[in-house]
């Protein structure tokens, strides 16, 4: 009597919002609740612009692409990178993600070229050798003689066996290895790091 009656169905979101809040649990580090409430915001704040936002994603979606020289990101009119003659053709910085490339650049600290890898070497991940762009560096290097490559990779264990697996591989190379210096922190990851630490360890890379 005055009970809840199970019979009774809940009052729940509407289709579209629940399929909303479900695309936007997928984003890294979204968890359920904090994707019903960015859904939420989204749908009810006269701030959002929903629509505003769902065609930069198409149009980033479509035009964004990875560079086929050097992994960064690239658009239909090119590389930013690989297309500035400017930069010293005579250094190459070697990194896990293009997403490693924007501290380098915003330290201000290099001026030379990119690799980007595509990850590093996992083996618990079955990441191996040829799921990176290892071949593509070697083959990059075949038309870059004397080239200086700089190891600019994480300090954790698979960053340390990627390094090494490189260090042997390009030892019969033509080109001169470098590694940045000490003061990132340990097992850290480049992408979250200072520019102030960033240029440090450009200047006293060995």
């Amino acid at each position: 009597m005055g009970g809840y009656s199970p019979s009774v169905p809940r009052a729940e979101y509407p289709q579209p919002v629940s399929d909303l809040i479900e695309e936007l649990r997928r984003l890294p580090g979204v968890g359920p609740r904090s994707a019903e409430r960015i859904a939420l915001w989204l749908l009810q704040s006269g701030k959002a612009q929903p629509n505003s936002l769902a065609e930069s994603i198409q149009n980033a979606a479509t035009a964004v692409t990875s560079c086929p020289e050097c992994g960064f990101f690239a658009t239909l009119e090119g590389c930013s990178v690989c297309s500035d003659e400017a930069r010293d053709q005579g250094k190459l910085c070697l990194v896990e993600q293009a997403t490693d490339v924007l501290p380098i650049e915003r330290s201000g600290a290099f001026k030379g070229l990119y690799h980007c890898l595509g990850g590093k070497l996992s083996p618990l991940d079955n990441v191996g050798p040829e799921d990176l762009r290892i071949a593509q560096l070697v083959r990059r290097l075949e038309r870059l003689p004397g080239v200086e490559v700089i190891l600019a990779l994480s300090s954790d264990v698979e960053g340390e066996a990627t390094a090494n697996y490189l260090t042997d591989l390009l030892s019969d190379k033509d080109c001169r290895l470098s590694r940045l210096a000490q003061g990132l922190p340990a097992g850290g990851i480049l992408e979250h790091a200072d520019a102030l630490t960033v240029s440090r360890a450009f200047e006293g890379r060995r």
